[in-house]
């Protein structure tokens, strides 16, 4: 029967390519969805309506019989119909066009409808099916759906592809005790059973991956923030958190509406704003129309939450939220635009924050969320422009990354500063009103952009947009006899030894010993004269980028590391914490003196913000710089210096950080006593707020370091966890972090099997564990089934996890034996794929680096 199939496709194609010779080219059918496909189908289909109904059994082992009428137009009917479904043959059980069965043909993912059955103007499409469970997610007692960026098609057969967009009218039969929710409000509930039939109405125009539906034993509430009432579900079951969280997430979500509506001067556009928390739920969260979700984590905070903690959550929710106009109302043609709604999103959420936290340095915070993750991937032989070219929409989850979620919103900040605040939003408001349901690209923004400004846009967005990389920053200073500036020039090259020129605005910081002067430097070609500076006495010190706009690796000399502690602005300290790291990773400074400069900034530094990037770099080199020799000889005093600065009276916050810092590297005999008793409970530092899920991180290290009581540690932490879901995360987790080698062999060997792998963050979590620095000695002999593996990876998971397992794999050796290993597997798979190449070189960089940095200490 499959080869008759086969054959029939063929032969209808080829058939049709014969008759139809008025055609400009044949359509040449692929796995996934091409460019010509899509441009195709976009000229041929209108006005499309999915109606789906899917019956949810009580066991997720079960099928889930399903159910789709598609009702569109055709204008075009030299090629057949072609409908995704990325599923197996035998689950299409019958399929009719226009009233009539016909026989069923499905051909590298797609159902194929033939002319013969097909009319010119209204046609109605049925097909009978099981829906796929790739994107389903089901656990016991919930399911939930995640199908971006090209996932609908795993779900049902439709046309997944942004610029096609639809309405849909769902149905749900889910098991009575279950919650629903959906991109339209519930319009009928009929109890048949043990099970509950949900009918929703027709929902707003969508793109398929902003489709979704969530159903499962959840709580459930509702509030009226503003003029709407928003139903938020979720699963947590801590009184503490619910308490202390619920209000303020209702409230999030409604300033982020008040800001949005009067930035893009258009109102909410949807018919409802609901979400859902979802405790195993794989990203931060996804902006589906009428049903957002969110992992739960980062939403219910409790009280010994950090303003770091509750900022996150605050600028997740704008982030989603910004998305209902920046995704959902205006949507990429292509997901090689998929960038310009993360941005905005990004952008957004950046802006929105000012009147939530008012005490916030903002600036600070932009640069603290943004810098470092888009210098991780940028500086790396991984690196990739912006936009990218993307042929198939099977490869779309490989550009998301710090690229779009980090660089860009860099880039529109520099743009919105190059060209003005005012003229800026106006652009994007014309924008909003030209594309509203509707779909537009990143020239159709430049074009609105353009008219708003002197600016060449275009000009600007080929390098910031269509180019990789970062500019390496360079000087000549020269002073007169009177020791005064009389020559200032500065200097920018790509680190990729191409001609690149970023035009960019940064700061330049003279440093005196009673005053700061701070220049504005505004380069827009390969080298820039500072005039302003012409005169100035010899500083102290030279502080590049000091308020955290530009976008490089800027000069560093020996004093600047005497300075940064003390430099009174945040910003400027963070910037200059941040280019000193840099530096250190090109070279320029050795990692001995940067450890000393961040240990420095430990014991001073009284900004949570700042102080993260201290700790997370100090952290850095520490693990993957240094030697195990320097590691020990610097341990006791670390851990020292940390213990003793938690006794000081510090705000919460502080404390918190630093913690987690003292957490990760107390592995010592006397570091892990004090841990122990931190976590037994037998002291308490004063203002150190922790929960629950700080006990299980502690319990999780103490095991890793090898604490002697190490089973009980972990066997009296899964008693403890009072909430099931978290519960279940942690008894996954307990094979990673057994002392028995052949325990965590054995963790390691069961993720062949993609069923063990459908928790993606707790297999993160647990790689980690698994490849610790402390273990990876043991744990090293399974790099290379790590990398035999990624092709699996990216075709099975969603689309952070191939770069998380390469992460937590071989992202996390520094050794001359891994770095071996990856050239073995490169040497030996020359047709590796380079969409993968690119996320194992962002994951290695550090790997990459510590090679070049260890030749130039030994």
């Amino acid at each position: 029967m499959k080869i008759f199939y086969s054959f029939l496709a063929f032969f209808l194609v080829i058939t049709i390519g014969l008759s139809q010779s008025k055609t400009k080219q044949n359509l040449v059918l692929e796995n996934g969805v091409s460019e010509q496909l899509s441009q195709f189908r976009k000229h041929q289909i209108a006005n499309v309506q999915y109606v789906l109904n899917f019956d949810i059994p009580n066991q997720k082992i079960e099928d889930i019989n399903s159910h789709l009428v598609l009702n569109l137009a055709l204008s075009d009917l030299s090629q057949p119909l072609y409908l995704d479904f990325k599923e197996k043959s035998q689950n299409i059980k019958e399929v009719s066009a226009n009233g009539k069965k016909i026989t069923i043909v499905h051909e590298k993912g797609h159902i194929i409808i033939p002319v013969g059955s097909l009319i010119s103007g209204k046609n109605t499409i049925s097909i009978s099916f099981i829906a796929g469970n790739l994107s389903l997610n089901r656990n016991d007692d919930f399911l939930y759906t995640l199908l971006v960026p090209d996932r609908a098609s795993t779900l049902f057969p439709c046309f997944d592809q942004p610029d096609i967009k639809a309405t849909y009218k769902l149905s749900l039969s889910v098991p009575k005790d279950w919650k629903v929710l959906a991109g339209a409000d519930v319009k009928e509930k009929v109890e048949k059973g043990n099970f509950t039939a949900y009918t929703f109405g027709e929902s707003d125009k969508m793109s398929t991956y902003l489709f979704s539906f969530v159903a499962g034993k959840f709580n459930s509430v509702k509030q009226k923030p503003g003029n709407m009432e928003m139903t938020m579900l979720y699963r947590e079951n801590s009184a503490d958190k619910i308490k202390a969280s619920v209000d303020t997430i209702f409230n999030l979500h409604q300033q982020s509406l008040d800001f949005l509506e009067k930035y893009t001067n258009y109102k909410f556009p949807f018919q409802k704003l609901d979400f859902a928390s979802i405790p195993v739920f794989q990203y931060g969260g996804m902006e589906h129309v009428g049903a957002i979700q969110y992992r739960e984590s980062t939403l219910f905070l409790d009280n010994s939450a950090t303003d770091s903690e509750k900022l996150n959550r605050a600028k997740l929710i704008a982030h989603e939220t910004s998305h209902m106009w920046f995704g959902d109302l205006v949507t990429m043609k292509w997901f090689d635009d998929v960038w310009m709604k993360e941005v905005f999103a990004n952008f957004m959420a950046d802006k929105i924050m000012n009147p939530i936290f008012p005490k916030v340095n903002h600036n600070l915070q932009f640069f603290t969320a943004h810098y470092p993750s888009a210098y991780a991937e940028d500086r790396s032989l991984g690196t990739h422009p912006i936009r990218q070219h993307l042929a198939n929409l099977k490869d779309a989850g490989s550009l998301y990354g710090a690229m779009i979620y980090n660089k860009a919103p860099i880039m529109m900040r520099q743009l919105e500063a190059s060209m003005g605040k005012e003229p800026f939003q106006k652009g994007i408001q014309k924008y909003i009103q030209k594309y509203a349901n509707d779909n537009a690209d990143w020239n159709n923004l430049v074009e609105l952009l353009d008219a708003e400004t002197s600016l060449d846009m275009k000009k600007w967005s080929e390098v910031w947009v269509n180019k990789s990389g970062r500019a390496i920053f360079s000087d000549d200073i020269e002073y007169d006899a009177q020791n005064k500036i009389k020559k200032f020039e500065i200097f920018q090259k790509a680190e990729d030894k191409s001609d690149n020129v970023w035009p960019q605005i940064f700061q330049v910081g003279f440093i005196y010993t009673n005053d700061i002067k701070v220049l504005t430097a505004n380069i827009t070609d390969k080298n820039l004269i500072l005039k302003e500076a012409i005169g100035l006495e010899k500083p102290l010190a030279i502080i590049y980028n000091y308020n955290g706009f530009g976008y490089g690796v800027f000069p560093l000399d020996g004093n600047n590391l005497n300075t940064i502690e003390s430099l009174k602005d945040e910003v400027a300290r963070a910037s200059a914490y941040s280019n000193l790291y840099e530096n250190t990773l090109i070279g320029n400074v050795a990692p001995n003196q940067a450890f000393d400069c961040f240990l420095k900034g430990i014991q001073s530094e009284e900004n949570e913000l700042v102080l993260r990037i201290v700790s997370n770099n100090l952290n850095t080199i520490y693990w993957r710089f240094f030697t195990e020799k320097q590691q020990n000889k610097v341990q006791k005093q670390l851990v020292g210096i940390l213990y003793e600065r938690l006794q000081a009276n510090l705000s919460s916050n502080i404390k918190k950080t630093l913690f987690g810092l003292f957490s990760s590297v107390a592995y010592s005999d006397s570091g892990k006593a004090s841990l122990y008793k931190v976590w037994n409970r037998e002291i308490s530092i004063t203002g150190l707020k922790l929960n629950e899920d700080d006990y299980t991180n502690m319990a999780m290290n103490l095991a890793i370091f090898k604490h002697p009581k190490a089973d009980d540690i972990l066997e009296k932490t899964r008693t403890s966890i009072s909430n099931p879901d978290k519960q279940k995360r942690f008894e996954f987790l307990l094979p990673s972090l057994s002392k028995e080698e052949s325990v965590r062999n054995a963790f390691i060997e069961s993720l062949k099997d993609d069923s063990n792998r459908e928790k993606e963050s707790w297999v993160s979590v647990g790689l980690a564990n698994v490849n610790h620095p402390l273990r990876q000695e043991n744990a090293q002999k399974y790099i290379r089934f790590s990398l035999d593996l990624v092709d699996e990876i990216q075709r099975t998971g969603d689309i952070f996890f191939p770069k998380d397992w390469l992460d937590n794999t071989v992202g996390k050796y520094s050794s001359k034996y891994a770095f071996d290993e990856l050239q073995r597997f490169l040497k030996e798979n020359p047709n590796f794929s380079p969409i993968l190449k690119r996320k194992l070189f962002m994951a290695t960089d550090l790997l990459y680096k510590a090679q070049n940095i260890k030749k130039e200490t030994e």
